[in-house]
């Protein structure tokens, strides 16, 4: 028997669906008194942890201190040499069931066991080389009918999730995209860091793009500097495709967890699927699926219908605005006023807010806005913002100082 402790709960997933009837377990779930339990009985260990040897030191050393044979590896796909060097099996053999892994899903996890079991344990099963799977794909589903004319919203996501079948979420916000009358374009990838071409002149064919892989990562967005070393973050090809991208949130706590909580989100969640994305420019939604875990105690994403249905709103409604001219688009520009102070209208530390409102104003007008006769917007002939906000003061400022409730 053949045990798979991997952080990964795609592997896990994979794993089991292969039906080579390994022994399954997730190491960040595991408590130390939970390890020798998995141990009995086990021929062979396969370990799988992202954050390298550091992240597992303790668990790596119970499982080779036990004797049994270990194939420790890292979860990225290039491999761990620091990991891979803690395996007690052959360089070679570890090294080839890091392919496995990295290629993913339930014929390679298959594949992987056969080999493991023939090379380490001298069984005779026969085993085929790792087949790697296209980097990214359209998800095959029954798609509801929509109109002719309909926009296009792609749903984009994580390769891994698909060839784990972990693709329910996906579906049912698909779903959703179609019952608000646009037809929808699942998408999976390994990553949008380094999306081929092919792939983004897919995503291209869409009028709206909601993604729920994380950020590209880095630190350069878009078209601006967000500190730290400009060239890490390069989410430009992306922009190029002039699509709203808009982040559908899949939470990694139960939905159970996620009611209870006052804060809404955990820590972990609000950092990677809010405060990074917005970073590559992404249109934050609100959450609609959620990690749960089955009898077996591995997790898949369960989609809650109501909020997909949220989600779907929302992306269709920005895949239709692209349709609509610019001239023929009401826009509101809201400016915040808080404390309720004449001089609080616009306050954002470090910015000249009234600038950049005037700005925005003239980039609008030039792209085809109508912005009414020149000369009714205060201050946008003359690029004067103290105008603009001694208008918006005029019209009706609630500062206790100048203008009491009564």
């Amino acid at each position: 028997m053949i045990l798979l402790l991997s952080t990964s709960d795609t592997d896990l997933l994979s794993a089991r669906a292969s039906d080579a009837g390994y022994r399954l377990a997730n190491p960040a779930r595991l408590l130390p008194e939970d390890l020798p339990g998995l141990l009995d009985g086990a021929e062979l260990v396969i370990v799988r942890v992202l954050g390298g040897k550091r992240a597992w030191e303790d668990g790596l050393e119970t499982v080779r201190a036990s004797g049994i044979p270990l194939v420790a590896l890292g979860g990225e796909i290039a491999p761990d040499a620091e990991l891979m060097e803690c395996s007690t099996v052959p360089g070679g053999v570890a090294a080839d069931a890091h392919n496995y892994l990295a290629a993913g899903g339930p014929r390679n996890l298959l594949q992987l066991h056969n080999f493991l079991s023939d090379t380490v344990l001298l069984t005779g099963h026969g085993f085929e080389p790792p087949v790697e799977m296209p980097s990214w794909g359209e998800l095959e589903r029954e798609a509801r009918p929509v109109a002719a004319d309909a926009p296009t919203v792609a749903v984009v996501y994580y390769r891994a999730q698909h060839l784990a079948g972990n693709t329910a979420y996906i579906d049912a916000l698909c779903a959703a995209v179609e019952d608000k009358g646009a037809r929808a374009l699942p998408i999976y990838c390994a990553s949008l860091r380094t999306a081929e071409p092919e792939l983004l002149a897919t995503l291209g064919t869409a009028d709206a793009l909601v993604v729920t892989v994380l950020a590209a990562g880095g630190t350069k967005p878009a078209t601006a500097s967000a500190g730290g070393d400009d060239e890490a973050w390069d989410v430009g090809a992306l922009a190029d495709l002039d699509v709203p991208i808009l982040q559908g949130l899949c939470l990694t706590s139960g939905r159970e967890q996620w009611e209870a909580n006052d804060d809404g989100l955990s820590p972990l969640d609000v950092a990677t699927q809010v405060a990074v994305p917005e970073f590559d420019g992404r249109i934050i939604t609100v959450p609609f699926s959620f990690k749960e875990f089955d009898a077996d105690g591995l997790s898949s994403y369960v989609p809650d219908a109501e909020r997909a249905a949220r989600v779907a709103g929302i992306a269709v409604r920005y895949a239709r605005l692209r349709h609509i001219p610019a001239e023929q688009k009401k826009i509101a520009i809201v400016l915040s006023a808080y404390p309720t102070k004449h001089a609080r209208i616009g306050n954002a530390v470090g910015l000249d807010t009234p600038a950049s409102a005037i700005r925005l104003l003239t980039e609008m007008r030039e792209a085809g806005y109508d912005l009414g006769a020149r000369g009714e917007i205060p201050g946008l002939e003359t690029a004067d913002g103290d105008a603009l906000i001694h208008a918006l003061i005029a019209a009706g400022g609630q500062d206790p100082d100048w203008l009491s409730q009564e």
